[in-house]
């Protein structure tokens, strides 16, 4: 079934054209109900970094997305860096604690400003909540605590939606959050 956009619609093979004319280095994987040799070369030769098939084994899907964002993460720095992290119209300096969001400051409070420079690191990347637990508190995520959503709700409140209604902080059910920045949503 073709994706609809707007009034728009598009194919998988349509919608990687668009991502890689953007120049996007967005790491991508098909999976698709076309599954025969032609099919599959297309979408490779196009830039995807891997073409599945469905049915497919869960398992195996799994395994070729951690390959993918193993072969796509760009290494961290190994020390602190003094110069600000940039995600879309975000501005983050993590050495004086501050942060601007669409040109402006933001006030957070430490744990917000904590999480927030985590998901930033990561933009794009899902990050679960034990990773976020761990890096940006300093502890193993305990059984039923709800803190990081508290305080993930507080920070999407104030950095408000985009005109789509869309927050830059999207929950992934199940997994955790993910940030997502793009400049041409947050002027």
């Amino acid at each position: 079934m073709p994706a609809t956009t707007g009034s728009l619609d598009l194919n998988g093979i349509d919608v990687l054209r668009r991502i890689r004319a953007q120049d996007s280095r967005l790491p991508v994987l098909m999976l698709t109900a076309r599954g025969d040799d032609v099919d599959r070369i297309i979408g490779l030769e196009l830039g995807a970094d891997d073409y599945v098939p469905k049915p497919c084994n869960p398992r195996e899907l799994v395994a070729r997305i951690r390959a993918i964002l193993r072969r796509t993460q760009v290494p961290e720095p190994a020390g602190p860096s003094s110069g600000p992290l940039t995600a879309g119209a975000l501005t983050l300096w993590p050495q004086r604690r501050a942060l601007e969001w669409r040109g402006e400051p933001l006030e957070l409070t430490s744990t917000e400003f904590n999480l927030l420079e985590v998901l930033v690191r990561q933009a794009g990347r899902v990050v679960s909540k034990q990773e976020i637990s761990q890096q940006a508190l300093g502890r193993p995520l305990a059984r039923y605590d709800r803190g990081i959503d508290v305080h993930l709700s507080s920070i999407r409140h104030k950095l408000g939606l985009d005109g789509e209604g869309r927050s830059p902080i999207q929950t992934v059910r199940g997994v955790g959050y993910q940030s997502v920045f793009p400049a041409d949503r947050w002027p």
